[in-house]
């Protein structure tokens, strides 16, 4: 029955295309919440339990324990999900797919290492890196293979009455490993306190997922200025997929969280925003949107440089959360804070569609 329900709406006109992109979100959200549990009892058994940093906040020191990579059921669900609603001819969702699911082994192994051989170095700074560039540059050249010149591999920029700059296959690669790359370590440093990751990356994948079925319609493309991509709006999918799984997560992951994602969700959950982003020329507006994300970044970037260069902090610690933990601040309220200034930031990111100076 469910392989005829599939054929019916994966085929059907675009009258059906909301009840896939719906069936989407709420398939993931019911196969994480129905994992869960579970999920969460084999990490307990296996002694599969968060460190803690001596020098982070006091407050954190209970959390040590708590079942960690529970990413696995996120990605678990966005597969089921992705695989049950898509076209599966659509080579744009096969391709953000692969992305998520390459950088969760990435993750994965890291966790895996640092949780259960004990290595607080995981698979070491230089070998992750190396592997999210292969990784990236491997998903963006795919994408390059068979893409238009111009609309597939211009660079977008919101605003402008010329909003496309053509770039050259070197510039689309190197700006495709910048944002895919960057994107999944500013997710995995972001996840540092409850919940604070998981709505972000539902917002942020939401949108993205509004802003490729305006770049996939040819109409809609038109009539605010975006360019067509072909095929972009199956990403709709994935990305509705990827927003169900993060509120399921989230149920678990609430304060005071009854697990957390580990690297092998970061990872992969902020290379998949990218890879999104990069299919749809929404670079700028994916910065925009996961602003929190950037601006944890960019604290523990100047935190470093700041200690290197002079010795001195200008946080009482990075990343950018915790610096408000030690200022006082209730970790449910830097969390939620942090959720309102994201959905500020989508809506600003969303007003840029059709608008020009």
């Amino acid at each position: 029955m469910f392989l005829v329900i599939y054929r019916l709406l994966a085929h059907a006109g675009p009258s059906f295309f909301m009840v896939r992109a719906l069936g989407a979100l709420l398939t993931a959200f019911a196969v994480g919440l129905a994992a869960g549990p579970l999920m969460i009892r084999r990490l307990t058994l296996r002694l599969i339990g968060q460190t803690v940093r001596k020098d982070g906040p006091q407050t954190h020191y209970q959390k040590a324990g708590t079942p960690t990579m529970g990413g696995v059921l996120m990605l678990f669900s966005i597969t089921v999900s992705t695989l049950f609603w898509m076209r599966l001819t659509n080579k744009d969702t096969w391709i953000a797919l692969m992305t998520l699911l390459a950088f969760g082994l990435i993750g994965w192994m890291d966790d895996y290492i640092k949780l259960l051989h004990k290595n607080p170095r995981g698979i070491g700074a230089r070998a992750k890196f190396i592997a999210q560039m292969l990784a990236s540059i491997l998903a963006v050249a795919a994408l390059l293979a068979d893409a238009r010149k111009g609309p597939e591999t211009g660079f977008y920029i919101p605003l402008l009455h010329q909003p496309l700059i053509p770039l050259g296959s070197v510039a689309f690669l190197f700006i495709g490993f910048l944002v895919v790359t960057g994107s999944s370590n500013a997710v995995n440093l972001t996840d540092g306190l409850d919940g604070l990751a998981a709505v972000p990356t539902s917002l942020v994948a939401l949108a993205l997922g509004l802003l490729a079925y305006v770049a996939g319609t040819p109409h809609v493309a038109a009539a605010v200025g975006h360019p067509y991509i072909p095929g972009a709006r199956d990403l709709v999918i994935f990305c509705c997929a990827m927003g169900g799984a993060a509120l399921a997560f989230l149920w678990f992951n609430a304060y005071p969280a009854q697990v957390f994602m580990g690297d092998v969700g970061a990872l992969a959950l902020g290379a998949a925003l990218g890879i999104v982003a990069v299919v749809i020329r929404q670079e700028i507006l994916l910065f925009i949107m996961g602003g929190v994300f950037v601006v944890e970044t960019v604290s523990v970037m100047l935190q470093v440089g700041s200690f290197k260069l002079t010795g001195k902090r200008i946080f009482k610690m990075a990343p950018l959360h915790h610096h408000f933990e030690l200022k006082g601040l209730p970790e449910p309220h830097v969390v939620i804070r942090f959720w309102i200034v994201t959905f500020l930031l989508v809506l600003v990111g969303l007003s840029t569609l059709g608008a020009r100076l």
